[in-house]
């Protein structure tokens, strides 16, 4: 068993079940000891369900591509029925759900086992995982580093080898974000293309979509194709694949114009780390005949972080507005912490035309962006313009360093929430100091086929350890 979660990815272990080299039950409860054992050092897992589990394996699971594979659920805006929603915040602690966020009923459509949810910042108001409900996420490659945000306990827990794969959502680079920090494929949808969240709607989330960190392309591809279904009622929607995402693992993507940037939109230059990463990748595009050259989109320069920051915040600032009337009170100075508070607060006092005028900005800037990809197929960036930070540095308590130091790990990330195209974060590098770097690649709206193909192509020629870092850097 341990061979199985420690050599082969999630379609590996999804094969083996099929094939009956080992039951459902057998690898479930070997996830849930996994769980047992690493979760006290990484706080990945926040909850968990393994009565809840066993009963549903033990009255039969559906029959699906993924059957028997265990699974979690990140703890922002999705609903596992019978376990608490609670955001990372301490308003939220006991907030229990009534029934199942749709893309969970579609995880389950397709046999998974969900073993619980892991853990977020609060209201993913962070690139690091440290709330002060649940503590901090800790990354197996250092533990004294983050594991990235908002999905650092998704990331964390497929990291460590407690999960194959994990749920997680990306309204800022919330996917490839904690991806790139612990060495693992983050791959953000196109905008409307997977199943959001109840609730979703296209004034108050048109930025955030929801996929999943995974050990390998195909992994990805196939989550994908689970969830890229049809939603009734969905806000946003856009035209569905001609053929399932993992066919496209392993096609010759042809030879591609792919544009390079290692400098920000604002004209600040990557890390040195970061930048030696992409250049490492461009050589090898090269050798494998793509046409490369440096350019950057016209990203519309002005305060886009205010798009951003207003998109996401308003769903938040409804929903707490929302748990006071239902607790029948005010808010209390130890409800959100600091800096969540600044941004509830602030956004509470925006105007009539503020977020209007936000959707203007975001539809500016996706215009002026998708002009690139007239000119290139793809454009690559390092993930992150600077290395892992230690756990402590993107502290949400303080307000002084979210505002000195958040920008930095978002900044080559949120532009493509704003413009809504497909971005994907590949294992591809480490840092002076041994810790993992990702690479970002990018292409235009609607097309996750172009991003599953390179991605696979880069895979196979370079390919990365998808074997659990344990026991962990200490």
């Amino acid at each position: 068993m341990q061979e199985l979660f420690d050599e082969r990815d999630m379609t590996g272990l999804a094969k083996a079940i099929s094939d009956r080299e080992v039951s459902v039950s057998e690898v479930v409860e070997f996830a849930l000891a996994r769980i047992d054992e690493r979760n006290p050092t990484i706080n990945a897992i926040i909850a968990e369900r393994p009565d809840q589990v066993r009963a549903e394996i033990e009255a039969g699971l559906p029959e699906g591509p993924l059957t028997g594979v265990p699974f979690a659920i990140k703890d922002l805006v999705t609903d596992v029925a019978g376990l608490p929603t609670t955001h990372g915040s301490r308003l939220f602690a006991d907030a229990v759900a009534k029934a199942d966020s749709p893309i969970v009923t579609a995880y389950r459509r397709a046999g998974m086992a969900i073993v619980g949810k892991t853990n977020t910042p609060e209201w993913g108001q962070n690139a690091s995982t440290e709330p002060a409900l649940f503590g901090p996420t800790r990354n197996p490659h250092r533990l004294s580093h983050s594991p990235g945000g908002s999905s650092g306990g998704a990331s964390a827990a497929v990291t460590s080898g407690m999960l194959p794969a994990a749920h997680a959502s990306d309204g800022g680079g919330s996917i490839r974000i904690p991806a790139a920090m612990t060495g693992l494929v983050g791959l953000k949808p196109s905008r409307g293309r997977a199943i959001g969240s109840v609730g979703s709607n296209a004034l108050t989330s048109p930025l955030s979509v929801q996929h999943a960190v995974t050990r390998s392309v195909r992994d990805s591809a196939l989550l994908l194709d689970i969830v890229s279904v049809p939603q009734r009622g969905a806000p946003i929607t856009i035209v569905q694949q001609s053929r399932p995402y993992v066919q496209e693992v392993g096609v010759n993507p042809g030879v591609l114009r792919i544009g390079t940037m290692t400098h920000l939109p604002n004209g600040t230059p990557a890390h040195a780390d970061c930048a030696a990463a992409v250049d490492d990748v461009a050589a090898l595009l090269a050798s494998l005949g793509h046409r490369i050259s440096s350019g950057k989109p016209d990203f519309a320069l002005g305060d886009n972080s205010a798009v951003i920051r207003q998109g996401t915040a308003a769903s938040m600032a409804m929903a707490v507005d929302a748990r006071l009337e239902q607790l029948g009170r005010g808010l209390r100075d130890d409800d959100l912490e600091a800096a969540v508070r600044v941004v509830y607060e602030r956004t509470k006092k925006l105007g009539a035309s503020a977020f209007p005028l936000a959707m203007e900005k975001l539809s500016l800037v996706a215009e002026s962006v998708g002009g690139f990809f007239a000119d290139y197929d793809l454009l690559v960036t390092p993930t992150l313009a600077e290395p892992t930070p230690p756990l402590g540095l993107l502290d949400a308590s303080s307000i002084e360093s979210i505002w000195t130091y958040a920008g930095a790990y978002s900044a080559f990330a949120s532009p493509f929430n704003i413009t809504g195209q497909p971005a994907i974060s590949l294992p591809l590098g480490q840092d002076s100091t041994g810790m993992p770097l990702g690479v970002q690649f990018v292409s235009a709206f609607g097309r996750e086929d172009l991003l599953i193909r390179i991605a696979s192509q880069i895979e196979s020629m370079q390919p990365w350890s998808i074997t659990p870092i344990w026991p962990p850097v200490n």
